[in-house]
């Protein structure tokens, strides 16, 4: 979730340095702990077991943006962003690496990863994976746009302990994954830990038997997914299984499960909706499973299941557990969840969002009991972590924490982080986004931003303007961003897209009519505006009416006689997008930019007016004619700029000798060209006006100086 690495060139040296980086890569050296990718599981344990990859940046607390990358990061970023310099091409379009690079597992593994979070894993660059050059182990695929085959010949060789498909597209079904996997002998008997959850609900019914296969199983999480009863009834038969997560399948009956309740530890049934066995029976399946040091029987539905109140009047039951999990499940109370911890003393997390209890002292979860609710900061931060995949529970912790932001006085990066984790992982719900941008903005408003790191708010500024590109027609969304994107440390030194912030608050500004919202993403656009390329600018106008909808708020401005900060803005837009951009004063001089421009100046041209009698001395002007031949091209522009006003102003202002006014206009018209480009630079009104009424296309120093005059 990470920020990109900044870029660095590509020229041949560099790509062999690169490769001489990761080829010497020493990974008990060169990776620090927290970044060997150790996983965690969705139950929030800590057993010192793997841990997914993206829960386990959810327990830092900002650091980690506070350093400079890694070198190894850097390498990687830069070899993943350029993978085609490094490789040949398959007559079937897919990549192969070149011989010199053959890298340690632990790098092929953090290589795939880099590929996988910045979306670069397709049908071409998986095939960097295929034969013997990169070896794997621990395979992470996560939102991989790949097919069966793609997926078969790039990683069905290699000796897997571990695979994690989420988010893996449809063309790589469940089916044709578990099909491809036991393709592989070695993998069928060693595979140890297996996700599959796929984007959207996968209405496939498996072969028999086909999770039986993997013999060697340890731990299987298979969500979203047509998962029935004689499923379950298939992995309950694994003779290594401990962990099982069945979340939003339709198993209707656990009772299988007792077949392997001496090894079961981690059982994680959130969203069963199908489940209809009836409290007493589940109960009594529950009880027998002695073996549970983890129970997740959360949901996001609403029902009236009495399961969780039952659960924690049991006397006896679940005599190891050490988490559970019973969020979502109405009407709790305190009293009901503190006698269960009493039975449990080595409880060590309950899950009670969005359940009515979570606000009595021993409850409030900043001790060794860890507890997710919304009755403070401490438990709220606590579900963003735990709950980061399931977007109700973020939603409805982001709904708690905004009101808990508003008085913050002081930097907090790790609940910033949370936050943003929580934007990352459901960028298309909308609710969700409006609630952590206001919480993005009342975390960084003001004084808060100096305390936060730069990585950590350059991944901030990219999910602001992520949301701001998909959700174009919400103008609260739209609004909540703009106010956290008026923020002085995230403009002057944050890095971020400055092309893609530009577009979104074009758009902002063409299609949204709160006036507060279209004030600061005017001036935020002028910032950007003069910070990238004129072949950026080009296609910015090209498709976005934005000079149109500029100029509109100028004639706008210009009626009502108002010179504020937003005219101003207004006015430096149009300088940016016009400098050097043929295609946009050609829109400027089609939208009658040039007869609202006079119109502006003749309201404002007045007070130079009256001081040019001062300069109407023979020395001052003889003077002056020197000045324009100096070698200094910045005293020859100023003399210009001068000579200009005192030439090319009404025949009254003169008032010397009319040889003299003539000799200083021709030495001025003789070097039309250099002056304009001189002159722009510096921004004068009136001698751009004179001297540039042939050259259209570089009007833009005009609006420059008239901005200078306010």
């Amino acid at each position: 979730m990470d920020n990109q690495p900044p870029e660095i060139k590509f020229n041949t040296y560099t790509g062999n340095k690169v490769l001489g980086v990761l080829n010497r890569f020493n990974p008990n050296k060169d990776i620090p702990a927290k970044g060997k990718n150790r996983q965690i599981e969705r139950n929030g344990s800590s057993s010192g077991k793997r841990r997914d990859r993206d829960d386990s940046a959810h327990n830092e607390t900002g650091g980690e943006e506070a350093s400079p990358y890694s070198l190894v990061d850097l390498v990687l970023h830069y070899l993943a962003s350029n993978l085609e310099k490094f490789c040949w091409k398959r007559p079937d379009g897919s990549l192969s690496l070149h011989a010199a690079a053959a890298f340690p597992q632990e790098v092929a593994e953090r290589l795939l990863q880099t590929m996988a979070d910045q979306g670069m894993l397709n049908e071409g660059t998986v095939g960097i994976f295929r034969g013997n050059q990169l070896r794997l182990k621990h395979a992470y695929i996560r939102k991989a746009k790949i097919s069966a085959v793609a997926f078969l010949r790039a990683f069905c060789h290699h000796k897997l302990v571990e695979l994690d498909a989420t988010g893996a597209s449809s063309g790589l079904s469940v089916t044709n994954l578990l099909n491809a996997l036991s393709s592989n002998k070695w993998i069928r008997g060693n595979l140890q830990r297996l996700i599959l959850q796929p984007q959207a609900v996968a209405l496939e019914h498996h072969e028999e038997g086909c999770f039986s296969r993997f013999s060697g199983l340890r731990s299987l999480s298979i969500t979203n997914v047509l998962f029935c009863n004689k499923d379950l009834a298939d992995v309950a038969s694994l003779p290594h299984l401990e962990r099982l997560d069945i979340s939003d399948t339709f198993v209707s009956d656990i009772t299988v499960l007792l077949e392997c309740k001496d090894r079961l530890k981690y059982l994680t049934m959130h969203n069963l909706e199908f489940l209809n066995i009836g409290t007493t029976r589940l109960l009594k399946v529950i009880k027998e499973l002695t073996c549970l040091i983890h129970l997740d029987i959360s949901t996001e539905m609403r029902n009236r299941s009495d399961m969780a109140s039952c659960l924690l009047e049991e006397n006896g039951i679940l005599p190891n557990l050490v988490s559970l999990d019973i969020s979502g499940r109405k009407h709790l109370t305190d009293r009901a969840v503190e006698a269960f911890i009493t039975q449990h003393p080595q409880m060590q997390f309950i899950g009670l969002l969005n359940t009515g209890a979570g606000y009595s002292e021993l409850l409030y979860g900043d001790g060794n009991l860890k507890v997710t609710g919304e009755a403070n900061q401490t438990q709220i931060m606590e579900a963003l972590q735990r709950y980061s995949d399931r977007a109700i529970f973020v939603q409805e912790a982001l709904f708690h924490l905004v009101s808990q932001t508003e008085v913050m006085d002081e930097p907090n990066p790790k609940m910033l982080k949370l936050v943003v984790i929580g934007m990352n992982n459901h960028p298309a719900d909308l609710s969700l986004q409006e609630a952590a941008c206001c919480c993005v903005y009342h975390l960084t408003k003001d004084c808060l931003s100096t305390g936060m790191p730069v990585r950590l708010l350059a991944v901030v500024t990219q999910q602001l303007l992520e949301a701001m590109s998909r959700f174009t027609d919400e103008p609260q969304l739209q609004k909540r961003c703009v106010y956290a994107l008026c923020n002085d440390k995230i403009m002057k030194e944050v890095p971020f897209n400055r092309f893609l912030a530009a577009k979104v608050l074009m758009r902002c500004l063409c299609f949204h009519e709160d006036e507060i919202t279209r004030d600061r993403a005017v001036a935020l656009l002028s910032i950007m505006t003069s910070q990238i390329s004129a072949v950026q600018k080009s296609l910015l106008c090209s498709e976005i009416a934005v000079i149109r909808a500029l100029l509109h708020t100028v004639h706008q401005k210009t009626i009502l006689s108002m010179t504020d900060n937003t005219f101003i803005f207004t006015l430096l837009n149009l300088i940016n997008l016009t400098k050097d951009v043929p295609i946009t004063c050609h829109q400027f001089i089609q939208n009658q930019g040039l007869e609202l421009f006079m119109k502006v100046l003749e309201i404002n041209v007045a007070a130079v007016k009256e001081l040019l009698a001062q300069f109407m001395i023979k020395d001052f002007i003889s003077q002056l004619c020197k000045f324009m031949q100096s070698e200094d091209y910045l005293v020859r522009s100023f003399a210009a700029q001068i000579a200009a006003y005192l030439v090319f102003w009404e025949d009254a202002t003169w008032t010397l000798d009319s040889s003299l006014r003539e000799s200083l206009r021709e030495q001025l018209v003789t070097d039309l060209y250099l002056s304009i480009w001189e002159m722009r630079a510096f921004g004068d009104v009136f001698t751009l006006v004179c001297l540039a009424r042939e050259l259209c296309w570089l009007w833009f120093p005009i609006w420059s100086s008239f901005v200078h005059e306010f």
